[in-house]
């Protein structure tokens, strides 16, 4: 068993960068800085600091679902990508936990 950390990042589907999803720019800018993995995941519903729920609605059609991008590797190549983050998203949310690789 090895001792990895698990970088979390939340974002809106709806933001975007460059004409980009903003979770996919986030994925594949992660893949360039040679990040072990990452996976994207669709929330069927959430809020956040502003307290409005994003949710499915009728149909299945959502009005901002809540994306989770999930990628564990080192500390010190996920604090490295967390700087890069930061510029991409002053106000979104990241976590950096321990998580052991079995």
């Amino acid at each position: 068993m090895t001792r990895r950390m698990q970088l979390t990042i939340y974002v809106d589907a709806i933001a975007t960068k460059d004409e980009m999803p903003l979770y996919e720019f986030i994925v594949r800018r992660l893949l360039h800085q040679q990040i072990a993995g990452a996976t994207v995941l669709r929330g069927d519903m959430g809020y956040g600091r502003h307290q409005r729920v994003h949710r499915k609605r009728l149909f299945g059609v959502s009005d901002d679902p809540p994306m989770v991008i999930v990628a564990v590797d080192q500390e010190e190549r996920l604090r490295a990508a967390i700087v890069e983050l930061r510029e991409l998203m002053p106000d979104g949310l990241i976590t950096l936990h321990e998580v052991e690789v079995v």
